[in-house]
C-alpha cells in the first residue's frame, strides 16, 4: 500500500509571451530629409506584479542616422527611450504565497521596422516580443512505498592475512582422530 507526501517547491505557475509594436517621435535640431539608418541597442528591462498584472519597465537606446540641408549633410542622434508595458499572464495554478518571482525575457530584441521624416523629427516604429514567467510556491504530491526493502548482507572481506590465519589454525588431523 502506498501513501502520499506533499513537497512544497518553487515552480513556474504562469507563463506567456506578448508582441509589442510602438511608435515614437524623436525630435531633431534640423529638418531631416532622409532617414539613413536606425539601430536599437542597450535593451534593459525588469518586471513586477502590480494589482494582478505584470508590469514591465524597460529602456533602450535608439541611434538615428539622417541627412539634412537637401541631403548634403548627415547627423546621428542618440535617444534613450523608456517604456512601461502591462500584460495579463494567466496562472496555471493558484499559489498561497504572495511572494512571487517575475522573470522577463526578451524573445525578440527591439528592432526598428519603420522610420520616416516628420516635420522637425523622425517617427520610428519599434517592435519587440517579451516572454514572462511567474515563479511561485506550489505543492507536488508523490507516492511513498511503506514496505521497506530487505537489507542485503554485506560479505566480510577476506584478505591474505585472514587466509593465512585460517591455514595456521586448522588441524588437518581433526577428523582422523575421531574415527579411531
Amino acid at each position: 500500500m502506498s501513501a502520499y507526501k506533499e513537497i512544497v517547491t518553487k515552480a513556474v505557475v504562469g507563463k506567456g509571451k506578448k508582441y509589442y509594436r510602438n511608435t515614437y517621435t524623436i525630435n531633431t535640431d534640423t529638418k531631416p530629409n532622409t532617414v539613413l539608418g536606425c539601430w536599437v541597442i542597450n535593451h534593459k528591462f525588469s518586471g513586477k506584479e502590480v494589482n494582478g498584472k505584470i508590469e514591465v519597465n524597460g529602456s533602450f537606446d535608439v541611434n538615428l542616422w539622417y541627412s539634412y540641408d537637401n541631403d548634403t549633410k548627415t547627423s546621428v542622434i542618440t535617444k534613450n527611450i523608456s517604456y512601461k508595458e502591462v500584460a495579463m499572464v494567466s496562472q496555471k495554478e493558484t499559489t498561497d504565497s504572495s511572494a512571487k518571482d517575475i522573470i522577463v525575457r526578451s524573445l525578440k530584441q527591439p528592432n526598428c521596422v519603420s522610420a520616416k521624416e516628420n516635420d522637425n523629427g523622425i517617427e520610428i516604429e519599434i517592435e519587440k516580443e517579451l516572454g514572462i514567467e511567474i515563479v511561485g510556491d506550489t505543492k507536488v504530491k508523490i507516492a511513498i512505498e511503506e514496505d521497506e526493502e530487505p537489507w542485503d548482507e554485506i560479505p566480510e572481506e577476506v584478505t591474505d592475512e585472514v587466509l593465512g590465519e585460517i591455514d595456521d589454525n586448522v588441524d588437518s588431523e581433526y577428523l582422523k582422530e575421531e574415527e579411531n
